[in-house]
């Protein structure tokens, strides 16, 4: 098969317009307006899924599952990074920090990883602000 150069030419363009574009995207990230408010998080646990509600200003978040109420001393890094510390740690792991980012956000739905402080291995979530 035969190429002229005007094909490679307008080829190797397209392919680089497109590179240029793709490689500009950034995802939104309005991470200030997730700093505080009333939120649902889903996640599978045990094979089900379990929703938990959770209250967050800029110093306190105060989560609420299976009418149980758990808080943590929130310490922000920068406007998409916080520190979790529980209050009353009730475990080894309790007493652990988690870090949370803040990944993307659209409308009032943002996605995040965490994982306790020092580890590798994150999960990812999402949460939806509801107040």
């Amino acid at each position: 098969m035969y190429f002229s150069s005007a094909m490679i030419k307008v080829f190797t363009l397209s392919l680089l317009t497109a590179l240029i574009v793709t490689s500009c995207y950034n995802p939104e990230r309005n991470c200030t307006d997730f700093k505080t408010g009333k939120f649902e998080f889903e996640t599978y646990l045990n094979g089900e899924v379990v929703k938990t509600t959770f209250v967050r200003n800029d110093t306190l978040e105060i989560d609420f599952y299976e009418g149980k109420a758990d808080s943590s001393s929130i310490r922000w890094i920068n406007d998409c990074e916080y520190i979790a510390e529980k209050i009353n740690p009730t475990s080894m792991r309790d007493r652990k920090a988690l870090h949370f980012k803040i990944l993307t956000t659209k409308d009032d739905v943002y996605t995040f990883e965490y994982a306790l402080v020092g580890e590798s291995n994150k999960q990812k979530g999402t949460a939806k602000k509801i107040e």
